[in-house]
């Protein structure tokens, strides 16, 4: 598996949390592939700046609005980017 950043990592915990009635932690760290500790950290960073929300009966997480907004623009900044990725055969001059 290639390294990912850390953009990376919240993109899929936000995306696998944008269903409507949320996920347990589990199906989160399934779908990103990220260990228990990694799991861990990146919610808690994500809880404390608004972009995540738990519900305590269900003991799920949600993405909240500003949380979508953020995985908004990270999709089109990294249409953006792939837009402007040459082909295998194409040469950088």
């Amino acid at each position: 598996m290639k390294y990912r950043d850390r953009t990376e990592m919240i993109t899929l915990i936000l995306t696998s949390a944008s269903r409507m009635n949320g996920v347990l932690k589990t199906k989160i760290m399934y779908e990103a592939f990220l260990s228990f500790s990694q799991l861990k950290e990146y919610v808690a960073l994500l809880l404390r700046n608004g972009l995540l929300e738990h519900d305590e009966l269900k003991k799920t997480y949600k993405t909240t609005e500003k949380g979508l907004r953020l995985l908004k623009i990270c999709n089109r900044i990294n249409e953006m980017v792939d837009a402007k990725k040459p082909n295998k055969d194409e040469k950088i001059v």
